[in-house]
């Protein structure tokens, strides 16, 4: 089951690893998730233990990686005894390599062997992670992992191992690879993905239990589940997501609940709006997607009903429709739903909600003006043109992600891509900056202007749907226009592709009265001159309201599937089928399972030390069937697994055996076996060697004339 190729970029995205100790273990988790995704990628891995080379050297893996992912796979004690001042040298570089590089970073602090048993160097480690952790909060385009997210979402209980740690450096028992692979692509999927703007939720059997129409409103019941599944939609309110209602309900019954119920921690004042009434929920879901001014494709429907679901599934397939399971498996449930997961809050974000709710107040003066006119002029409308600065560089990436109806190109661009390119001397970025007298709008659009010896070429003109039809646009240009005549430039060239949600920006080059030049089918050129754009003002027609189009118009207009929709079923299997990392873990062995060779050679485990050993190779290489003599390399195994396979042997058997098996050819179950026993042999007391001679004294005679054969055989000369 895989996202919509629509979603993922169609150029491969390369996934760079570097790490403190040996991470190759993390590939087939990572690339399971990969390919769930949908996603065109690539994993690759820097030489081991070179992170510093990797963030230093502009040849590197990491340095040559252009618009991808880079993964930083840090373990603290790796850096003894020198801790604290790697972990400074470690911000320093990765900050350098940051601002000149064009991928996203993922830092993912990782547990330390010594976890939960306190000891001289735990309070330094955890020091050193919050200062890690505070610093890269300021790197634009560094996103970090904490040992506690990844423990919380996916624990795993015994993740160290030692054996394998001190013979590869491989620190971690294979589940916690799988785990630490699944967090890593759960945060990829998290920057490729859409962004979700609106939650819009169900109420009776969704936010409470009960019916509020027949129980009244302090009759429903909020248990710790409701109060928990609450906290979960406050927290994604406070992220920046807006959160609406959708009930068939009276209105007035709906919410007597939020001002009468003593345990609704959910209140009136974190709703931007709502559609309470008998309606089939599909068309409330079009008119809260023309009143919020976001297209269907950006939101989030909850209930759970799955008659409900399947209605809005059915006539609205780009909304993401969540069907809740039953009581007391919803939180976990929703914490296991990707769509939710947030990598960074900007100041606008916590204060979407308030913007919003400040929007309704522009559009209800609006609509009490006399004139629109009258309206524009009590609005006191200040917009700013001005430099991009490195404090708003998330939110700018934020707005090419979000803003769809006027944005030029629909291009999305990442932080360090737009860190890259203000930095960029033939480059200009600016930011524009919108107040009025309701409120600040923050930043709400972004400007790339290239100057060529004749033009001034708008790369990226876009501009939040919220400070649309009220002028604000027009100023833009003619601030454009002073820039261009400034710099004594003959034209300036605003670039054009046309997207399925774009149309109001081409409609708003149509009206400023001037031609377009194709530059191909899907590419255009609009050309104004300096003086033009300086002179253009916001004229609406007389008796024109303001509004970008009726409601009814952007019910019928047509609606084009960006692909969010057919996430649904991708997500919801996550959250109900790969909620757990044994699940994850056993899907991910069952993918790189080899098929049993069933050929005339192969001869089965029969002793039990056989059939043990077995069993761990089979394990780690997910083959159901192997026989005495096939060789561990030819079905599929390498160094590393090889490395967990005499871990496993030496936790099932007490003993250690030497890497040199390795390369002795004699990693077969045969050879392993016959290791174990020597090994056996050499290291027992008295005791245990009258067990094992008892052990010899019960296998048949031609089996012990084979071993005593083989110890002959390897006596020295």
């Amino acid at each position: 089951m895989n996202m919509n190729s629509a979603d993922i970029p169609k150029e491969s995205t390369l996934i760079a690893v570097a790490s403190t100790f040996t991470a190759d273990p993390i590939g087939p988790s990572l690339e399971f998730w990969i390919e769930q995704l949908g996603m065109s990628a690539q994993v690759r891995f820097a030489p081991y233990d070179q992170l510093f080379q990797q963030l230093l050297d502009p040849s590197s893996l990491l340095a040559r990686n252009e618009n991808g992912i880079n993964v930083i796979l840090i373990r603290l004690e790796d850096w003894r005894p020198e801790v604290e001042r790697n972990a400074r040298d470690f911000l320093q570089a990765l900050a350098q390599l940051s601002r000149r590089s064009t991928s996203s970073f993922l830092v993912c602090l990782t547990p330390s062997s010594d976890a939960g048993a306190p000891g001289p160097d735990t309070s330094l480690r955890g020091e050193l992670q919050a200062l890690l952790l505070r610093e890269l909060k300021n790197c634009p385009g560094v996103h970090a992992i904490t040992p506690e997210e990844l423990q919380s979402l996916y624990p795993v209980a015994n993740y160290y191992d030692a054996q394998s740690d001190r013979l590869a450096r491989i620190p971690y028992v294979p589940l916690f690879f799988s785990a630490l692979g699944t967090m890593i692509g759960r945060k990829v999927c998290a920057l490729n993905r859409p962004r979700y703007k609106v939650i819009v939720l169900d109420c009776d059997e969704t936010l409470w239990q009960g019916t509020c129409g027949e129980d009244g409103p302090t009759g429903v019941h909020v248990g710790p589940e409701g109060e928990s599944f609450q906290k979960f939609m406050i927290g994604q309110h406070d992220a920046g997501m807006l959160l609406s209602l959708c009930s068939k309900n009276n209105e007035e019954d709906v919410l007597a609940v939020f001002t009468s119920h003593p345990r609704m921690l959910l209140k009136r004042d974190h709703l931007v709006s709502w559609r309470i009434n008998w309606r089939q929920k599909s068309e409330n879901l079009k008119a809260l997607s023309a009143e919020l001014h976001l297209g269907l494709d950006s939101f989030i429907f909850i209930d759970d009903d799955p008659i409900e679901c399947a209605e809005v599934r059915a006539h609205c397939p780009q909304v993401l429709t969540i069907e809740l399971p039953e009581p007391g498996r919803r939180r976990a449930f929703l914490e296991h739903v990707w769509a939710f997961d947030q990598l960074s809050i900007t100041s606008e974000g916590r204060n979407r909600t308030a913007l919003y709710q400040q929007n309704a107040l522009r559009e209800n003066l609006q609509r009490e003006s006399l004139t629109f006119q009258d309206f524009l002029s009590s609005l006191d409308l200040r917009v700013d043109v001005s430099p991009l600065q490195a404090d708003d560089l998330t939110r700018a990436s934020e707005l090419t992600f979000r803003t769809n109806q006027f944005n030029f190109t629909g291009v999305r661009r990442s932080i360090p891509e737009l860190q890259t390119t203000s930095l960029t001397p033939e480059i200009t970025c600016l930011g524009v900056r919108i107040k009025d007298r309701f409120g600040d709008y923050g930043l709400a659009g972004l400007l790339i202007l290239k100057r060529n010896d004749e033009a001034l070429s708008v790369d990226t003109f876009l501009l939040s749907c919220r400070a649309l039809g009220k002028g604000a646009e027009h100023q833009i240009v003619a601030r454009l226009g002073e820039i261009a005549r400034e710099q004594r430039l003959a034209r300036i060239e605003f670039h054009f592709v046309p997207t399925a949600r774009n149309l109001p920006a081409r409609e708003f080059l149509r009206n400023l009265g001037k031609s377009n030049d194709p530059l191909s089918e899907k590419e255009f050129l609009f050309s104004i001159t300096p003086e033009f754009a300086a002179s253009v003002q916001y004229n609406p027609p007389e008796g024109w309201n303001g509004a970008q189009s009726t409601e009814q118009e952007r019910l019928e207009e047509p609606q084009v599937d960006s692909g969010n929709g057919s996430n649904d079923g991708l997500f919801t299997f996550i959250a109900r089928e790969l909620n757990s990392i044994e699940k994850i873990h056993a899907a991910v062995i069952k993918r790189s399972q080899i098929p049993a060779r069933m050929t005339s050679d192969f001869i089965p485990p029969e002793t039990p030390m056989e059939l043990k050993v077995a069993a761990i190779l089979g394990d780690i290489l997910g083959v159901e069937q192997i026989g005495v003599n096939d060789s561990f390399f030819e079905l599929g195994g390498h160094s590393l697994l090889a490395v967990q396979v005499l871990a496993r042997i030496r936790e099932a058997f007490d003993v250690e055996l030497s890497p040199s098996i390795l390369y002795l050819g004699e990693f077969t179950v045969a050879g392993l076996s016959k290791a174990i026993l020597s090994e056996q042999i050499q290291q027992a007391s008295p005791t245990h060697l009258d067990a094992i001679l008892q052990k010899l004294a019960a296998l048949p005679d031609d089996e012990v004339r084979r071993l005593i054969h083989a110890a002959e055989d390897e006596k020295p000369d």
